[in-house]
């Protein structure tokens, strides 16, 4: 009775866990692409053969978590189910020790960007539910189908089609669910202060020029557009023209146009003033607005586009776009 009435417990803790640390993910699957590409990186796992797939990899495991969590609820395939999750926890298990344990992967975005976790706290949080599992393991004859074999197949199936929707959905927009620092609404300026000795929720965001950093310059301003590309070589052509066409927009209803990029070799032609490349760049994409340069990492957090689009009024973040929503942009 005592092995029944803990896998029931199990299976509902474990179970919603892994709904929930999958959805964080699946509303914003490029975070977790970002952070595959880390863990496969030299100075990490040394696996740089896989950063290429690291997107498909990470919604692979997105969708598997998410889906594994309701097949634990209702009782679809448990054999299977409670094996797979011990697989994927074992993977986590893996992944944060190694993180804890060398000091390499500060946030191993377990909860994506919804919930912080240190490496350590990270690590024995999956110890916790391996034992969890294990309970599972032990009390399989009690997992049962919650009503019907069939209506577990049909929910199961309904989830993992939904899952992959919502990731495709989110690949061509932006995630649903902006859980980051520069989310709609933020105080740029009052999220770069450190409050109560913790680290600033937003860092490492400037924008660079020869003639210094423009970003209080553009903080100032009571209408501003941010066109964000944080590698031009990886940039989609099509959309620096789209975002060429929305800036033009902007421009004529009275917004400062600043052009961010994290590209070292334009970075290096904005500071060295050696402003031919600059121009012709410029000239090609119908950009000749203020360039500055900002970390790469910032850049991809404030947007998950290449190029994307933010327009920042008085300070606070009022609008976020994909150029593939470029003609949605709201202008005031």
């Amino acid at each position: 009775m005592i092995l029944k009435l803990l896998t029931h417990i199990s299976r509902i803790l474990v179970g919603l866990l892994f709904i929930y640390s999958g959805f964080v993910k699946l509303v914003d699957p490029i975070g977790s692409q970002y952070k595959f590409q880390e863990y496969f990186s030299a100075d990490v796992l040394n696996l740089e053969f896989l950063i290429p797939f690291a997107l498909p990899f990470a919604i692979l495991l997105i969708v598997a978590e998410l889906v594994l969590g309701v097949m634990l609820l209702v009782g679809y395939k448990p054999k299977f189910t409670v094996w797979s999750l011990f697989g994927l926890n074992l993977i986590f298990l893996f992944l944060t020790w190694y993180s804890y344990t060398y000091n390499k992967v500060t946030d191993c975005g377990c909860f994506g960007d919804a919930v912080k976790l240190t490496p350590k706290e990270t690590f024995y949080k999956n110890v916790i539910f391996m034992v969890f599992i294990v309970i599972l393991i032990l009390g399989l004859r009690y997992i049962k189908p919650l009503i019907s074999e069939k209506l577990a197949s049909v929910s199961t199936f309904v989830s993992a089609f939904l899952s992959l929707v919502i990731a495709y959905y989110v690949l061509q927009h932006l995630p649903i669910i902006d859980f980051r620092a520069y989310a709609v609404g933020t105080d740029i300026a009052e999220g770069m202060k450190f409050k109560n000795g913790e680290e600033p929720k937003i860092h490492d965001f400037e924008i660079g020029t020869v003639d210094g950093d423009k970003l209080e310059e553009m903080l100032s301003k009571e209408k501003a557009m941010l066109i964000l590309v944080p590698t031009i070589e990886k940039a989609e052509k099509e959309g620096l023209h789209q975002v060429s066409k929305a800036a033009s927009k902007a421009k004529e209803k009275g917004y400062e146009i600043y052009v961010l990029t994290a590209d070292m070799m334009m970075a290096d032609v904005i500071y060295e003033e050696n402003f031919d490349q600059l121009n012709a760049f410029k000239k090609e994409y119908n950009l000749p607005y203020t360039f500055g340069s900002c970390d790469e990492k910032a850049l991809k957090t404030a947007v998950r586009a290449n190029p994307g689009i933010i327009t920042v009024e008085n300070g606070v973040v009022k609008g976020k776009w994909n150029w593939t929503d470029a003609d949605d942009v709201e202008l005031n």
